[in-house]
C-alpha cells in the first residue's frame, strides 16, 4: 500500500510527465540513429543547452510569482554587443566591460520591474516594449551588423565562463558549471527558503501575501533583475564561445524560454514553479532539436514539435492536476 502511495505521489508530481517525455524522446532518436548518443554529438547538446537554460532557470522564479519577461532575448542579444563595443574601442577592458553589461541588464530588469509593479501596467506589455527599445539600440549600436572579429584568447574571463576540456571522449565547457550552480541555488532559493515562500504566495495570492506582510513588489523587481541578469550572463557566454556579437542574438529565445518553464510544470498563473522540471524541459526542447536535424527531419519543422509537446504536456498537467484535487 505504502508504494502504491509513493507511485500515486510520483505520478502526481509536475516533474514526472517531462522526465517521461525526456526518456521516450532519447530512446526514439537513438533507436533511430546510434550517433545521437555518441559522445560528440551530447557534448554539443548540453553546449547549446546552457545558455537557454540560465534564462530558463530565472524565468522559472519570474513566472512562479505570476510575470512573465519576454525581453531576455534582446537583452541575451544586446549585452555581448555592448560588451565588445565598449571593449574594442579602447574605453574599458574586456572584464571591465563585462561588468558593465551585467549592470545594464540589472538595470533593464529593474525598470521592467518598476513599471509593472508601480505603474501596474502587464508586464506582457511592459516586457514586450522594453524588448523592441533593447533589440533597437542594439541594432542602431552596431548599424545591423555583427561585431568586427576580435580574439578573447588569453583572459581568465573567457576561461571562466566557457573553458573547455576533456573528460574522457566528452568536451565539457566551463558554461555547464555555471548552469549548473545556479540550477541547485535557484532550486534551494524555491523550495527550501523563505525567499520561496515569498515569490510562490506573490503568485498564488498577492492580496494575502501582502496582508501577510510580504514585499510582493520587492520580490517581483528582484526577480526581473534577476531574468535580466541572467540573460545578460547566458548571451556573453555565448558570444564568448562563438566569438561572435550579433545583435539579433536571441530573437525568438523569450518564447522558446517560456516553452521550457511551461512544459517543465511551472504554472502560468502563477503560485507554482519546479526548478527540477524547468531542466527536463529545457533538456527536452534541446534534445528535439537535436534530434530531428540528426535524423534528417528539417529544421524548419522544429517548431511545429515544440507546439505538439507544448499542447501534449498542458493537457496532461492538466489532467494530473484534476486526478490530484480528486484524490485518485
Amino acid at each position: 500500500m505504502e508504494n502504491r502511495s509513493l507511485i500515486q505521489r510520483s505520478i502526481a508530481r509536475p516533474e514526472f510527465g517531462p522526465f517521461v517525455l525526456l526518456v521516450i524522446e532519447i530512446a526514439v532518436f537513438w533507436g533511430i540513429n546510434h550517433d545521437f548518443l555518441s559522445p560528440q554529438n551530447i557534448s554539443n547538446t548540453l553546449a547549446f543547452t546552457v545558455e537557454l537554460g540560465l534564462i530558463a532557470l530565472a524565468m522559472t522564479l519570474l513566472m512562479t510569482s505570476g510575470e512573465f519577461d519576454l525581453s531576455v532575448g534582446s537583452v541575451f542579444g544586446f549585452s555581448p554587443v555592448l560588451m565588445w563595443t565598449l571593449s574594442n574601442s579602447g574605453v574599458a577592458s574586456l572584464e571591465a566591460a563585462f561588468v558593465v553589461a551585467l549592470v545594464v541588464a540589472a538595470f533593464i530588469g529593474l525598470v521592467n520591474g518598476w513599471f509593472v509593479t508601480q505603474l501596474k501596467i502587464p508586464s506582457f506589455l511592459v516586457t514586450l516594449g522594453m524588448l523592441l527599445v533593447v533589440r533597437g539600440t542594439a541594432l542602431f549600436v552596431t548599424s545591423g551588423f555583427p561585431q568586427r572579429t576580435w580574439s578573447a584568447e588569453g583572459s581568465w574571463l573567457a576561461e571562466a565562463l566557457v573553458g573547455d576540456f576533456f573528460i574522457g571522449p566528452f568536451r565539457i565547457y566551463m558554461s555547464l558549471f555555471w548552469f549548473i550552480a545556479a540550477a541547485i541555488a535557484l532550486g534551494y532559493v524555491l523550495t527550501q527558503s523563505r525567499t520561496g515562500n515569498w515569490i510562490q504566495a506573490a503568485g498564488g495570492n498577492p492580496s494575502a501575501a501582502r496582508a501577510r506582510g510580504v514585499n510582493v513588489s520587492g520580490v517581483k523587481i528582484g526577480l526581473f533583475i534577476l531574468s535580466s541578469i541572467l540573460a545578460s550572463l547566458a548571451g556573453v557566454i555565448s558570444s564568448l564561445r562563438t566569438s561572435a556579437a550579433n545583435p539579433n542574438s536571441g530573437t525568438g529565445y523569450e518564447l522558446e524560454v517560456i516553452a521550457m518553464v511551461v512544459i517543465g510544470g511551472t504554472a502560468l498563473t502563477g503560485g507554482r514553479g519546479t526548478i527540477i522540471g524547468t531542466v527536463l524541459g529545457i533538456l527536452i526542447l534541446r534534445v528535439m532539436r537535436n534530434g530531428i536535424v540528426l535524423i534528417g527531419v528539417p529544421g524548419l519543422a522544429y517548431n511545429i514539435f515544440i507546439g505538439a509537446i507544448i499542447l501534449g504536456m498542458m493537457a496532461l498537467h492538466s489532467w494530473l492536476e484534476r486526478r490530484h484535487q480528486a484524490g485518485t
